[in-house]
C-alpha cells in the first residue's frame, strides 16, 4: 500500500512488493503541470518508492517514511511537486545564458538537454549537474523522442539557430510545454504567424529573447516616449547588427566528411532548411551570412530594437507600411514609416554605445539607450530625476519584473501574456522581414501589416519559404 504525503498531508507507507525498481528507468522527476484555466500537481510515484527502500532489500518497511520540511515547503523551500520543470532545447553559448539565468530561481529544476550535437549537449549536463550537484541531467539527440519521452517538462527554453526557433517551438507548443525562444525567433512572416496560431490554439505561454524589453534603461527610455514625456514622437532609431548583410549568400561552402551521427546529426542539425553537403564551419556559427540560416544583420539585432521601438511608439501591434531601399548591402539608414506617420529607421553605426541602441525624438525631447550606457542619455538632464519613479509605475502598472526570465516563469505561472509574448514578436519580426524583403529586391517597399502582403508580386514570394519534410509546420 501506498499513501503520498504531499501539502502537508499524511506520510508513506509500503508493502514488500513495491520494494525493488528497475535503476535504469527514467527518473520522471516531480513537477507541476501548468496549463490554461488550472494547475495540477503529481508527486512521481517512482521517486516516492525509491526514497522509501530500506537499505538491505525487500523487507517490509517497519516505519513510515517522514517527508522532509523542505519537500513540503517549509522553511522557505519550495515543493517539488511546485517547481517548473525546465528542459532546453539547441543550446549554444547564447543559450547557455539563458539557463544560467534561469538555474538560480528557486521554483525552476532543469532536467534535461536536446542538441543534434553532442558536444553541446554534453556542456550543458555539466553546467546542470555542477549546480545541482549531482548527475541527474538528462540528455538527448532528437527532439522527437525529446518531446515524446519527457512528458514532465513544463516549459523549454529553446536556443537553436535561427532556422529553428519556430518550428521547434510550434512543435515544443504541440508536446504542451511553454517556451521561452531565443531570437530572430521566425525566419519569415509565415513562421511567426505559425507560432501566434499555436500558441493561441494550444493555451501555451510564450516569450522571445528580446530581455531589453526588461531592463531598466530601455524600459526608462521605452515609457518616456509612450508616456508621451517627449512630446509628439516623431522618430525612433534601432540599431541593427555591425557584421555580415541584409544581402544573404546562397552560396554553399565546400563538402567535408560527414562526422558520425553520435557526434552531430547532420540531418536533425539542417531540420527544414534545404539539405546541403556537411561543413564544420556551419556548426561553429558560420551559419551567419547564409541565406538558409539566417536573419541578417538586420534581424540579429533588429529582433531587439524594433520591438523595443515599436513599444515606445505604442506600436507593438502593427508594423511600419513603408520601407525606403538604401545602396549599401546593410540596410544601413532604411528610413521605414509606420501608417500614422512616424518614421523608425535603422542604424547600423555611428549613434550607440554598445549594441541594440535605441532612440526616440519628439517635440520635447529625446533620450536614447543601448548595451554599454550606465543610464541613458536624454536631451535634458532633468529627465534623469525620474528614472527611478518611472521604472517603479511601469512594474506596478504591468506586475512585470526587471527580469525577462522571471517575467516567462511567472507567466507560466499565471498564465498572464508575457512581455515579449507571441504576438509582440510577430509583429516586430514582420518590420524584420519586411526591411530584409526591401534589400533583396532593391526597391520600395509597401506593406499591409493587416492583410500581411505586400504590394509587390514578387515580395510576397519571400513571406514564406518550403520546408524540408518532415519538418513542415
Amino acid at each position: 500500500m501506498l499513501a503520498v504525503c504531499w501539502r502537508g498531508r499524511i506520510i508513506v507507507h509500503m508493502s514488500s512488493q513495491h520494494s525493488t525498481q528497475n535503476g535504469s528507468d527514467q527518473k520522471l522527476g516531480q513537477s507541476r503541470k501548468f496549463s490554461s484555466g488550472s494547475a495540477q500537481a503529481a508527486l512521481s510515484r517512482r521517486q516516492v518508492l525509491k526514497r522509501t527502500v530500506l537499505a538491505g532489500g525487500a523487507g517490509v518497511l517497519a516505519a513510515p517514511y517522514i517527508v522532509p520540511a523542505s519537500v513540503l515547503g517549509r522553511n522557505g523551500a519550495i515543493p517539488p511537486s511546485e517547481k517548473i520543470v525546465l528542459g532546453g532545447l539547441g543550446i549554444g553559448g547564447r543559450g547557455t545564458h539563458i539557463v544560467k539565468w534561469m538555474l538560480p530561481e528557486k521554483d525552476v529544476q532543469f532536467v534535461a538537454v536536446c542538441d543534434a550535437q553532442k558536444s553541446r549537449r554534453e556542456a550543458v549536463k555539466k553546467l546542470v549537474d555542477a549546480h545541482y550537484g549531482n548527475n541527474d541531467c538528462a540528455v538527448y539527440a532528437d527532439m522527437r523522442e525529446f518531446l515524446a519521452t519527457r512528458t514532465d517538462i513544463d516549459a523549454l527554453i529553446i536556443a537553436t539557430g535561427d532556422r529553428w526557433h519556430a518550428p521547434a517551438t510550434v512543435m515544443a507548443m504541440r508536446a504542451g510545454k511553454d517556451v521561452y525562444s531565443e531570437k530572430p525567433s521566425c525566419m519569415t512572416i509565415a513562421e511567426g504567424q505559425a507560432v501566434v496560431d499555436a500558441a493561441k490554439k494550444h493555451g501555451r505561454i510564450y516569450q522571445t529573447g528580446t530581455q531589453r524589453l526588461s531592463e531598466a534603461n530601455f524600459v526608462f527610455c521605452i515609457e518616456m516616449a509612450r508616456s508621451g514625456r517627449l512630446g509628439e514622437v516623431h522618430t525612433a532609431r534601432a540599431h541593427i547588427a555591425p557584421w555580415d548583410a541584409a544581402e544573404l549568400t546562397h552560396d554553399w561552402l565546400p563538402p567535408e566528411p560527414l562526422p558520425p551521427k553520435e557526434e552531430i546529426d547532420w540531418d536533425l542539425w539542417l531540420g527544414p532548411c534545404p539539405w546541403r553537403p556537411f561543413n564544420s564551419t556551419y556548426t561553429r556559427g558560420g551559419w551567419r551570412g547564409h541565406y538558409d540560416f539566417h536573419t541578417s544583420c538586420i534581424g540579429e539585432w533588429g529582433a531587439h530594437t524594433f520591438a523595443q521601438a515599436q513599444a515606445g511608439l505604442n506600436l507593438l501591434d502593427t508594423s511600419p507600411v513603408e520601407y525606403q531601399y538604401v545602396k549599401n548591402s546593410t540596410g544601413d539608414g532604411m528610413v521605414t514609416r509606420f501608417a500614422n506617420g512616424v518614421k523608425m529607421i535603422l542604424h547600423r553605426e555611428g549613434w550607440w554605445k554598445g549594441s541594440c541602441g535605441m532612440r526616440f525624438e519628439g517635440s520635447e525631447g529625446w533620450v536614447s539607450a543601448a548595451d554599454r550606457d550606465k543610464q541613458p542619455e536624454v536631451s535634458n538632464p532633468a529627465m534623469l530625476a525620474d528614472f527611478d519613479k518611472i521604472v517603479k509605475e511601469y512594474m506596478e502598472r504591468t506586475g512585470r519584473p526587471m527580469n525577462h526570465a522571471r517575467n516567462f516563469l511567472d507567466c507560466v505561472r499565471s498564465r498572464k501574456p508575457t512581455v515579449a509574448n507571441a504576438e509582440v514578436m510577430y509583429h516586430s519580426m514582420a518590420t524584420v522581414h519586411a526591411a530584409n524583403i526591401c534589400m533583396w529586391l532593391k526597391r520600395d517597399m509597401k506593406y499591409d501589416p493587416a492583410r500581411k502582403e505586400f504590394a509587390d508580386a514578387d515580395a510576397n514570394g519571400f513571406r514564406s519559404r518550403p520546408m524540408r519534410a518532415p519538418w513542415v509546420i
